[in-house]
């Protein structure tokens, strides 16, 4: 009895356990996904069952079959969210802008340049030829008397003295060039044989641009390097020589360039001179897919203006030359002035789609344009100080490569062999004709003076401007100043790496002052040593070392030192 009472409350706690695990809970029944068959391998938690998950996958599973309308419905009600990539889209958003703003920001520094370039061109022909005159005119009224040893002209009336010579020269030998047996030369050739020669006019000008400007400055610096010797100013006759040679080749180089375009323009099918402007756009093809930073973008950038400006300065040949053709009728004007526009709209086009492809690929914004405006003014505004290290037309010649010399040269040959001059009215016109050049020049200058005045202020530039360039001469050096220069880099320098990059005319141990004194302040400075000693002596030199003597055996220097 007292067993079954023992046994009795445990059989039926077992059997309520058993009971309520045999209990269906409402989901049981409810067939599970392979996903949702997984969930109780899982610890079961509070909540972990969720009915109306478990009810909305049942569902989706009902409708998982394939279906060509269930598929429509979700392509055309499926939607995304951009905003989770907001960064991505920006950046891409961005980048249009960039694109959008490049033509504005280009075609404004296109005109400035080209400005730049047009008053260095005006230059050549209004005031370089005043400024000859003065220089000759100086120096024919000179006495011959007390000029003990004076220079005869400044450096810069020299070198109008030189430009005048080589442009009256190169005016003289391009009278013997006959333009319209060069014109009838190239008509009989055949059109991709003239496609293939225009290309290479076109390298070969840049050559001559780049390479030009060094044969002249090398005649500039010869002519009023400081001599010591008389007969050093013979070296300025094949400097000189080399200059007009230079100068003449350039100028029958455009004038074959000319004499191409005009034979493009001439011709009935046009076919030569839709040849002609597809080149430039083969020039995206070289330009875009590079790597390009921001110093090759300004070198593009300035190489970009001088074209434009080369290209405008050959349509006016190519016009006047039709014009003479044609007896100066203005109906044959109107023929020509599509040709011109279509020449001039796909420069325009092929710049505007190369820079703003240049600008994307590289990551460039377009800020870096008035960069580059900013630094062409700041060429001008420090050509006009008092303390000008070189000629305004001679910065922009180097800047962009823009030598007007042998352009003139053409235009001038071109001008008057197309124009006949004959009586007093005649003169009088073209002198009119020059007051008007020398109030456009006089003009010019005055605006572009004035913007760069403003953009070298937004650039924060000023400072610059009033940096004195080193005025010590390289062969006027004392024998000091040798010797100095042969020191090393001073204590002064941080890095103290003698390869560092230096001006020729600074020597390394003028250039650094010296240390500061190691001395209390109430002390006077100590001198700076001169090179090749040292600023505190060296110590004494240390005795010969004695000879090594025989070390004691261990065990009795031991015993010494043990005992007191």
């Amino acid at each position: 009895m007292a067993d079954l009472l023992e046994t009795g409350p445990s059989d039926e706690k077992e059997t309520d356990n058993e009971d309520k695990k045999k209990a269906k809970r409402p989901w049981d029944d409810i067939p599970r996904s392979e996903k949702i068959g997984r969930t109780p391998d899982l610890a079961e938690t509070l909540g972990f069952y969720d009915i109306n998950a478990v009810r909305r996958e049942q569902r989706e599973r009902d409708n998982s079959d394939p279906s060509l309308a269930r598929f429509l419905c979700a392509e055309l009600t499926r939607g995304y969210f951009l905003e989770h990539n907001e960064a991505k889209y920006t950046e891409r958003r961005e980048r249009v802008y960039t694109c959008m703003r490049i033509p504005r920001e280009l075609e404004k520094l296109m005109i400035f340049g080209f400005f730049l370039c047009l008053d260095a061109f005006l230059y050549v022909f209004t005031l370089l030829p005043l400024r000859v005159l003065l220089a000759l005119l100086h120096l024919f009224t000179l006495p011959c008397c007390g000029l003990r040893g004076s220079l005869l002209l400044q450096p810069a009336q020299v070198c109008d003295i030189l430009k005048g010579l080589i442009m009256v020269l190169c005016y003289s030998m391009m009278h013997y060039v006959d333009y319209s047996m060069m014109y009838h030369l190239i008509r009989g050739q055949s059109v991709i044989k003239l496609y293939i020669i225009y290309n290479m006019l076109e390298v070969a000008d840049r050559l001559f641009s780049s390479f030009g400007q060094d044969i002249l400055d090398a005649l500039y610096w010869t002519a009023t390097e400081p001599k010591e010797r008389k007969r050093d100013s013979i070296g300025l006759i094949p400097h000189f020589i080399m200059a007009v040679f230079y100068v003449f080749l350039h100028a029958i180089l455009i004038m074959v360039q000319a004499s191409t375009l005009n034979v493009a323009f001439n011709s009935h099918n046009k076919s030569l001179l839709t040849i002609m402007m597809s080149n430039n756009f083969v020039e995206i093809k070289g330009s875009v897919f590079k790597k390009f930073e921001k110093n090759n973008l300004f070198q593009m950038s300035n190489s970009d203006i001088k074209e434009r400006f080369t290209s405008y300065v050959l349509l006016l040949i190519v016009c006047l030359r039709n014009m003479e053709q044609f007896s100066w009728n203005p109906d044959h004007l109107w023929v020509l002035l599509p040709d011109v526009f279509m020449v001039i709209a796909s420069e325009i086009a092929v710049d505007i789609i190369k820079h703003a492809f240049i600008t994307k690929f590289n990551e460039i914004t377009a800020d870096v344009y008035s960069e580059y405006r900013a630094s062409l003014a700041f060429d001008l505004v420090s050509s006009r100080q008092k303390n000008a290290c070189t000629d305004y037309s001679d910065s922009v010649a180097r800047r962009m490569g823009f030598i007007p010399l042998p352009l003139a040269v053409l235009l001038i040959r071109v001008v008057m062999s197309s124009v006949n001059v004959q009586g007093a009215l005649s003169y009088s016109c073209v002198f009119l004709f020059y007051l008007g050049m020398v109030t456009l020049k006089v003009l010019n200058s005055i605006v572009l003076l004035g913007k760069s005045c403003v953009y070298v202020k937004r650039a924060n530039m000023e400072d610059k401007l009033f940096e004195r360039p080193s005025t010590a001469a390289p062969g006027k050096t004392s024998s000091r100043t040798r010797k100095t220069s042969r020191c090393t880099a001073p204590s002064g320098d941080p890095s103290g790496d003698p390869w560092s990059e230096r001006s020729p005319s600074t020597p390394s141990c003028t250039s650094v002052p010296p240390p500061p004194p190691l001395s209390p302040p109430s002390l006077p400075p100590l001198p700076a040593p001169p090179c090749g000693q040292r600023l505190y002596p060296l110590p004494p030199p240390l005795p010969p070392p004695q000879p090594a003597l025989p070390a004691p055996p261990p065990a009795q220097s031991q015993t010494r030192t043990l005992t007191p």
